[in-house]
């Protein structure tokens, strides 16, 4: 894209800021070998109520989504489907349902990154705290056990009212899911599941007994972990290495 297309990206006021943030998204979570082919979504209200979200288009690789790439949906138009750049069928299910019955949620990352998918595939899917990155989603996660298919109409309602008013969701069978006010707070909890994820799985390979921090220091930490702020520096750091490395993802 041109500079001067990208200015009036900009300059027409078309959540451009938003827009720059979730593509630093997809690509970070390329970067970081999180995604899945072309079959994973971000998505990013942009209106009050949240039914109106950014959304990445279909068939596009997480690594060369550019701001101007994002489309823009509305969870209650039915039509959405038959348009000619329609999203990727379970992006609308799902994003759309959680858009329309989580408000709460403004951005939403789905993703079925190595550690968190192989903790979904457990039969216990819950993360005990054993150190302070998994401390961190201590009482914090819901676990969905009901598994039907690809999340589609109803499939995508389902996991909608599972998820409630907590921000991570363990799809069981499938991947996870991530809640955030903006996408900083999301991508960094995408983060830092993953890497608990892997930090669990690799102690479990281990056969040794977990060392599990008790009920008391284990929520204690979480609060901390909610007080600090560090995603939202973490998420400004990883738009100033693109902004170096790939300034494309803004245009």
């Amino acid at each position: 894209m041109s500079v001067t297309a990208v200015k009036s990206l900009r300059d027409n006021g078309a959540h451009y800021e938003e827009r720059v943030d979730l593509a630093c998204a997809f690509r970070w979570t390329a970067k970081l070998n999180m995604h899945e082919s072309v079959a994973n979504h971000f998505s990013l209200a942009v209106n009050d109520d949240g039914s109106q979200f950014l959304l990445n288009p279909n068939g596009m690789h997480f690594s060369r989504i550019r701001a101007s790439d994002l489309i823009l949906i509305d969870a209650n138009d039915p039509t959405t489907m038959d348009q000619p750049n329609a999203p990727e069928r379970t992006a609308w299910g799902l994003h759309g349902a959680i858009h329309r019955n989580s408000p709460q949620a403004r951005c939403v990352l789905h993703a079925h990154s190595k550690y968190a998918t192989v903790l979904a595939s457990l039969a216990d899917s819950t993360i005990p705290p054993i150190d302070q990155n998994t401390a961190r989603f201590f009482n914090r996660i819901v676990v969905d056990n009901g598994y039907g298919g690809l999340a589609l109409d109803d499939e995508a309602e389902r996991c909608s009212k599972i998820l409630g008013d907590k921000k991570v969701m363990v799809m069981g069978n499938h991947g996870v899911l991530v809640t955030g006010e903006n996408v900083a707070e999301a991508f960094d909890c995408l983060y830092y599941l993953e890497r608990s994820a892997e930090t669990l799985i690799t102690a479990y390979m281990t056969g040794q007994p977990l060392r599990v921090l008790s009920d008391e220091i284990a929520e204690k930490t979480a609060q901390q972990w909610e007080a600090d702020g560090l995603g939202q520096n973490h998420f400004r750091e990883l738009r100033k290495i693109l902004d170096d490395e790939a300034p494309d993802y803004r245009s």
